[in-house]
């Protein structure tokens, strides 16, 4: 991306409305160019002092790249960093090859450089679950404890761009997933019930969902989804895109859902024909099968997941990863809360306000 691209970009954002907006980096790895980075985190300062909106930025780094400098420049404007971490130092290895096999070594330098730089909670770390992930449930869980995260999110691999083509070797059933997630969330209780904080955020989210008055707004489970309207990418190759995901499917050769050039207003970008299907496709009221299920009014249709699964917006919404994680999802927690003893009961009360919220 170009640094008129950068500077276009930023003036663009402030179109919309919303008095918070999070400006996150990803790539590739932002890191590599940190020059573009300080150029949007400036611009952005700048025309801030008349806005005046509440401003959050996350880089999504593998944290190889991350120097001290750079910490100290992160620090001073507010920025956190967000990272990637599969597990132990075999299982993060394989699943995040690089040349120098050292990618597990290499992200937890990073991560202890920025909490000795910026603080303690200045970094989050996500996973992804592959097939070679699915025998290391408790390993994984025991791996983010050990390095002093208080969240762990257990999340599926997504069938998108290169994880697509490569779904014979890493993927792997619904089914199978749930049982790798049971055994996952078991464990992460096992440590909260021996004293160490540690919350689950697709437990977090589900039941967020089904307890709290207070949505925590996750894009996924939206309806009309949150694709084009809750957020927007703004990629190197010059055009906005409705989701991360709906950039990957653009870098293996699907490019039906660019929403505009970069520049376009917002108005004009949110008027889109490709806009307006995600909308209409996304309808869990209008729906047929989502209008009578019995967890429509906790989720919604996914139309950017129907594209890469299926080639179209509107296949039909049970037929999809989406739905069917979903539906085991939403229903494995209602039984579990109404099994459970009052210490999981206040456990999933306290998960369910959105982060950050007061609200008791």
């Amino acid at each position: 991306m170009t640094f008129e691209q950068i500077d276009t970009v930023c003036e663009t954002i402030f179109h919309s409305p919303a008095r918070t907006l999070t400006v996150e980096f990803q790539g590739g790895d932002p890191l590599l160019r940190f020059d573009l980075v300080e150029r949007a985190i400036e611009r952005i300062s700048v025309i801030n002092k008349t806005e005046r909106r509440q401003l959050r930025f996350i880089i999504t780094s593998t944290l190889h790249q991350l120097t001290d400098d750079m910490c100290k420049y992160l620090r001073k404007h507010d920025v956190y960093l967000s990272t990637s971490l599969d597990g132990p130092a075999a299982l993060h290895n394989k699943n995040r090859p690089i040349r120098t096999r050292d990618s597990y070594e290499k992200t937890l330098i990073g991560i202890a450089l920025a909490r000795r730089v910026m603080g303690q909670d200045s970094v989050s770390a996500l996973m992804t679950t592959t097939k070679a992930s699915l025998d290391y449930p408790e390993d994984i869980v025991d791996e983010y404890v050990k390095h002093g995260f208080k969240e762990i999110f257990i999340r599926p691999l997504s069938l998108y761009g290169f994880a697509k083509q490569n779904i014979k070797r890493l993927g792997y059933s619904v089914e199978t997933f749930a049982a790798f997630y049971e055994r996952a969330l078991e464990r992460v209780l096992y440590w909260n019930r021996n004293g160490v904080e540690l919350r689950e955020a697709t437990a977090a989210l589900i039941l967020n969902k089904i307890l709290s008055p207070f949505d925590a707004g996750y894009v996924d489970l939206q309806s009309p989804s949150g694709a084009g309207l809750a957020a927007l990418v703004y990629n190197y190759d010059g055009y906005i895109y409705p989701s991360d995901e709906a950039r990957m499917l653009a870098e293996t050769g699907d490019e039906s859902l660019r929403l505009a050039q970069i520049g376009a207003p917002l108005e004009k970008v949110k008027s889109s024909s490709v806009m307006h299907q995600i909308i209409t496709s996304s309808l869990s009221t209008r729906t047929p099968g989502c209008a009578e299920c019995a967890f429509n009014p906790y989720c919604g249709p996914d139309p950017i997941g129907a594209q890469a699964e299926f080639g179209s917006l509107e296949a039909h919404p049970h037929l999809s990863e989406h739905c069917k994680r979903s539906m085991w999802l939403f229903d494995y927690f209602f039984k579990k809360l109404n099994t459970s003893d009052q210490v999981f009961l206040d456990l999933a009360y306290r998960w369910a306000q959105p982060a950050g919220s007061s609200h008791a």
